[in-house]
């Protein structure tokens, strides 16, 4: 089992950064691969960046150049850095974990992103 929780989030304006974290529990953290989702008002749920257990990283076309998604498996955090932010960023972002190719098992609770025009 693994639970997470974000930090991070919470309104800026249009242009601005934030960086989001992910906290997970668990002493195999490196064995997961780490996902962020983010699902805006009346819209279904999106990828927006993976890091794979192997040290990949793959990005949402919206989000290529100016997200970036890292880990630090020794302190069993992930991130999101988020630069030139517009307000169709504004959303709720999610982390999520999965092992293997499998779709993602755990995710946390989400933490609110709006970005002022």
């Amino acid at each position: 089992q693994v639970q997470l929780v974000e930090s991070g989030g919470g309104l800026v304006q249009a242009g601005g950064s934030l960086r989001l974290s992910c906290a997970a529990s668990g002493r195999t953290f490196g064995r997961y691969t780490m996902g962020w989702f983010r699902q805006a008002p009346g819209k279904e749920r999106e990828f927006v960046a993976a890091f794979t257990w192997r040290g990949s990283t793959n990005y949402a076309d919206s989000v290529k150049g100016r997200f970036t998604i890292s880990r630090d498996n020794a302190k069993n955090t992930a991130y999101l850095q988020m630069n030139s932010l517009k307000p169709e960023d504004t959303a709720v972002y999610y982390c999520a974990a999965k092992q293997g190719i499998g779709s993602y098992e755990y995710w946390g609770q989400g933490t609110q992103v709006t970005v002022s025009s």
